[in-house]
């Protein structure tokens, strides 16, 4: 909210004091900056590997620069799936909902949620 105030992000604070679920808090954030469609997939699709990717360097003492060189061996199907994501949202804004994808990784959301039930934080952020 503070890179890019919006109406909307306040709204969505307002609504949900303790955060709300990390898409919804995507989408409305890309909105606020700007951002097409196909550029809020890109950075979800980078979000998606990256984050853990940092974690893995920081808890198995990996080196960063392999997995930086890895990270950008990755860039061809990362925005691959941010394009077939835009197609997808498009779609359903047309189609309805049925017309997502049902591609994901459930396990990664159900872990999230119980980490937030842990008294302590892996990472402070």
């Amino acid at each position: 909210r503070a890179a890019w105030p919006a109406a909307e992000l306040d709204r969505l604070a307002a609504a949900r004091p303790r955060g709300a679920h990390q898409p919804i808090v995507l989408g409305v954030t890309a909105r606020a900056a700007g951002l097409t469609p196909l550029d809020a997939a890109h950075v979800a699709a980078y979000e998606s590997v990256t984050g853990p990717t940092t974690a893995a360097v920081r808890l198995l003492g990996l080196d960063p620069f392999s997995v930086g060189a890895v990270l950008a061996r990755l860039a061809p199907e990362l925005d691959a799936v941010a394009e077939r994501a835009a197609l997808a949202a498009a779609r359903a804004a047309t189609e309805g909902l049925q017309a997502l994808p049902a591609a994901s990784a459930p396990l990664l959301d159900i872990h999230a949620e119980q980490h937030a039930a842990w008294p302590v934080r892996l990472f402070a952020s």
